[in-house]
């Protein structure tokens, strides 16, 4: 081997090395993290917007934009506590060429902000989503919320109910579930596993959250792992607004909006037992039950989440 070509290959060694080493660190994972998911949104018909929304300016994805010419109704995705914009694009490029969809990161949450001392229950948080549809000019909306997402969907559905056209709440929190799941154990021993101190904590809590993760680079995960412990005050205080607060066990009999509810049946966080307390408490209410996801099936499957909504949507249409 002549020796340029010994050259050329130990500096593409050295590069491949180097690269390898980079993909590890956390700063390379939050660069990452905040230039690659808004890249892939775009690549799916959304773009990034501010919307004055009461006490908040939301940071929001839009998609699928209405207009005079071409009506559509509107679709809000909110996520759960702790999470962001970003847990709902893959699922949602499935409806942006059906609807206007709107994803925002809700008040103390990715990049609208932690403001300290300010409302984060779940009617709080329900009733800035309305003040966001208001400063957009949209009079109704589907919601679909994941987790404290769900519970929010919940409250719009009995605060607002003519401006909710259906809800879909995916392994939502606000009932209490008849088992327990391994997060309300711990929560009874006084540790809320989303508070987490270290990187060994973070590993533990990411797995609870989901039963078969999307894959991510692992400075992606060192980056949010950091970030979570960065957030711990914020979470705590943020939890302290949704734990036991604003139930919603008595209140479903009051909820008239078509509702669909799905579950993941390896849900860790809130146990797949509490999908027939809100089916049994909802008239008219459709479920649907992965097997083998966890508690973010719009994560985990998101092409067959899709399908289950869109039918559920397509059904309402033709009534």
């Amino acid at each position: 081997m002549k020796t340029s070509t010994k050259i050329v290959l130990a500096v593409l060694s050295g590069i491949v090395v180097a690269l390898g080493l980079l993909m590890t660190l956390p700063s390379a994972g939050k660069w990452l993290y905040q230039n690659a998911a808004p890249a892939e949104a775009s690549l799916y018909g959304f773009h990034t917007e501010s919307i004055k929304a009461g006490d908040v300016t939301f940071k929001a994805y839009r998609g699928g934009m209405a207009t005079a010419q071409a009506p559509r109704e509107a679709v809000v995705l909110i996520h759960g506590y702790s999470a962001d914009r970003q847990v709902w694009p893959r699922f949602a490029k499935h409806l942006v060429d059906r609807y206007e969809v709107i994803i925002p990161d809700l008040a103390g949450h990715g990049d609208t902000g932690f403001v300290p001392g300010l409302d984060y229950s779940g009617p709080a948080q329900a009733r800035r989503v309305i003040a966001m549809l208001d400063s957009l000019g949209i009079q109704k909306a589907h919601f679909m919320g994941n987790s404290m997402g769900g519970f929010i969907s919940g409250h719009l559905a009995l605060a607002y109910p003519e401006r909710t056209l259906s809800i879909t709440v995916m392994d939502p929190a606000g009932v209490t579930s008849p088992e327990p799941s391994d997060m309300g154990k711990m929560l009874a021993q006084g540790k809320n596993p989303f508070e987490t101190r270290s990187a060994e904590d973070f590993k533990v809590f990411y797995a609870m959250t989901m039963a078969k993760p999307p894959f991510l680079p692992p400075s992606v995960l060192a980056a949010v792992a950091e970030d979570y412990q960065r957030r711990r005050p914020e979470l705590a205080e943020i939890f302290t607004w949704i734990n036991n607060r604003d139930a919603l066990d008595a209140e479903l009999g009051r909820i008239q909006t078509p509702t669909l509810v799905l579950w993941g049946d390896q849900d860790r966080l809130i146990h797949v037992s509490a999908a027939p307390v809100w089916t049994k408490g909802i008239a008219g209410a459709q479920m649907h039950i992965f097997k083998d996801i966890g508690h973010m099936p719009m994560v985990e499957v998101p092409e067959q989440t899709a399908e289950v909504v869109n039918a559920f949507l397509a059904g309402l249409a033709k009534k």
